[in-house]
């Protein structure tokens, strides 16, 4: 029996992990593939039964993991950055928020015949997009900047704020059962005694962890499992003390600790994505495993009009109305309304929720699992297999990436992203030393102020047309995290680094492994002090366009040791790194890009003084150290 057991929940892990595995191959959001391995296992071959397996630890279980997977997601509320969007994504979780649910809730009640309550429950439940459904289709997709810009934010900011107006919406339909022919008013100062007993723990508990956290006063190697006890602690006692609240409380603790000053969240971010990734993945096999093809097949057609009604009738409404006076172009507010997945927290919190709503004995509470289901896997598909051709169609399509992330805005850094960007490519300079930062945007550059592997960094940088990373920092720690952070967003092949001179010349127990170096960038005898030292001292980056005569031999002939090529460019813009491997022969037609060392300028730029006047060569003066 135990072995049976083990066996399953070894499973079920493992199948969710996998999902997720292959969600991040395909850049197909997990949830289709979870979804997907939970109704296999469950309805369809009876492999899984929740409520057997775990019995009566099925509904404390599916309310711990919601709660957490609330706390991480309120974790990212930050008003100061909210204050900071542009007024279109503002009304979109805003204005645009009450637009979708009083459609979805109105299409539930027509359609689905749910009771108004269970209507707008729903509809609250389906107005939370979320980053970990849009981000992979944006990678897919590749739509405009601004459309990727938009779309992005208002799935992180509408993902706590959607997910505390179903919060909210659940605690007055229960406090509305259990008050059943009382007046409206005593319902409403039960609603009230919950929010106010949820607010208030989950302030306290929030205020408590920051000062914690920001007087250092826990060992780090306790700091994510303390974090971990108080969530659980604050979600148990506003539950005894108010029931139902817990949910509440920990939404508010998740915000309230995210506008706090000073507190250093990047770790606890760090942990509780890895424990919300595990519980969604265990979580959402689970709750699929519960349906019932009996209750969707109630739902029926019903069903798919409340999703045409979602997808053709909300969605427009919502970008129309948070759109006005806006200067996006028709075809732009059309590709933001088509893309409009839903996921994690509708999925986790609808399965709750109808647990929940069964135990007080509200009809129809079933059907509330199936349709958000519905709803997930219709918007996703819609949203994956036709979003990619549409922005072909409508014009709001990048190209194929050209683009290249920086880590380090040191001389070197600004210098060669200054050249980069005369070639037609998009920079992006990520580095902690703001002196450098400032730099680089007084250049004219785009940068990233921060650690380019924080969870800050995931959410906020556009690497929608990257495909390239230069580690350049000198940092051989930072530069080994940012290979093995990026080389999954961009390929092996894509991914560089350069050596530092302690790499180069330290003892072997100085040196980190060759499984997190990457590709090295321009040789195995390039450094970064090498290069940072020709630039600080008058070398510039020049570009040479090779022609018929003047070709690649030639050129590495008169560049001999006084200089390093960098990287090149083929006739259509293909951009090729040096690194220790790089075996191409660069033909007519392609640019060579290469750091001069300083006494090598003046006798290069008279061999530049050749190319043809329709390609200049230029020489770029590297900017001050």
């Amino acid at each position: 029996m135990n072995e049976t057991v083990f066996l399953t929940l070894s499973g079920i892990v493992a199948s969710g992990i996998f999902a997720q595995w292959l969600a991040w191959r395909t850049n197909i959001p997990a949830i289709l593939f979870l979804l997907l391995l939970g109704i296999v296992a469950g309805p369809i071959t009876g492999i899984l039964d929740p409520d057997a397996l775990f019995g009566d630890l099925l509904f404390p279980m599916v309310s711990l993991a919601v709660a957490v997977i609330l706390f991480e997601g309120s974790l990212t509320l930050r008003f100061a950055e909210v204050r900071g969007l542009s007024h279109v994504i503002w009304r979109l979780v805003s204005v645009g928020m009450l637009v979708t649910w009083a459609v979805a809730s109105g299409a539930a009640y027509l359609f689905v015949d749910l009771s108004p309550g269970l209507a707008a429950l729903f509809g609250a439940l389906v107005v939370v997009t979320g980053p970990t459904v849009i981000v992979p289709l944006l990678r897919s997709v590749r739509p405009k900047r601004a459309i990727a810009t938009i779309l992005r934010w208002e799935g992180i900011v509408i993902d706590p704020i959607g997910a505390l107006l179903a919060v909210l919406v659940f605690e007055f339909l229960v406090m509305s059962a259990r008050a059943q022919g009382a007046p409206w008013t005593d319902i409403f100062w039960l609603f009230a005694k919950v929010v106010a007993a949820g607010a208030l723990l989950g302030f306290i508990g929030g205020q408590f962890l920051g000062q914690l956290l920001r007087r250092h006063l826990l060992p780090e190697y306790l700091i994510n499992a303390v974090v971990l006890a108080l969530v659980v602690t604050v979600f148990t006692i506003s539950n005894v003390l108010a029931h139902e609240s817990g949910l509440l409380a920990v939404t508010v603790m998740g915000i309230r600790l995210a506008n706090m000053r000073g507190v250093p969240l990047d770790n606890v971010l760090d942990f509780k994505e890895t424990l919300t990734i595990l519980f969604i993945s265990v979580l959402f096999i689970v709750l699929a495993a519960r349906i019932d093809f009996a209750t969707i097949g109630a739902v029926g057609f019903g069903a798919l009009l409340v999703l045409a009604a979602i997808q053709f009738v909300a969605q427009p409404l919502k970008v129309w109305v948070s759109a006005i006076g806006s200067p996006l172009r028709w075809q732009e507010k059309l590709l933001i309304a088509w893309i409009g997945p839903r996921g994690i927290v509708a999925a986790a919190i609808s399965g709750l929720f109808a647990f929940r709503l069964q135990a007080e004995g509200i009809a129809g509470a079933e059907t509330i699992v199936p349709l958000t289901f519905i709803v997930i896997v219709g918007t996703v598909l819609i949203a994956s297999l036709t979003a990619a051709p549409l922005a072909r169609r409508l014009g709001v399509a990048e190209p194929e990436p050209k683009g290249v992330l920086i880590v380090g805005a040191h001389a070197f850094a600004r210098a060669l992203a200054q050249v980069l960007v005369k070639l037609g490519y998009r920079v992006i300079l990520a580095d902690t030393d703001y002196l450098a930062i400032r730099q680089a945007r007084m250049a004219g550059l785009e940068t990233f102020f921060g650690n380019p592997v924080s969870e800050a960094a995931d959410r906020k940088l556009d690497l929608s047309d990257i495909n390239f990373l230069l580690a350049l920092s000198p940092s051989p720690e930072l530069n080994a995290l940012a290979v093995l952070r990026y080389e999954r967003e961009f390929g092996a092949g894509n991914v560089f680094v350069l050596q530092t001179e302690g790499e180069r010349s330290g003892s072997a127990k100085a040196r980190l492994t060759e499984e997190v170096l990457g590709r090295r960038l321009f040789g195995e005898t390039v450094t970064l002090e090498q290069l940072l030292s020709w630039v600080e001292g008058g070398g510039k980056i020049s570009t040479t366009k090779l022609t018929e005569t003047f070709d690649w031999a030639a050129y590495q002939k008169r560049l001999g040791t006084r200089g390093v090529v960098l990287l090149t460019v083929t006739p259509s813009g293909l951009l090729k790194v040096v690194d220790d491997h790089f075996a191409l022969k660069p033909g007519a037609g392609w640019t060579v890009v290469a750091l001069l060392a300083p006494e090598a300028v003046t006798a290069l730029d008279e061999v530049a003084s050749t190319t043809p006047p329709a390609d200049p060569h230029t020489a770029a003066p590297a900017p001050s150290a």
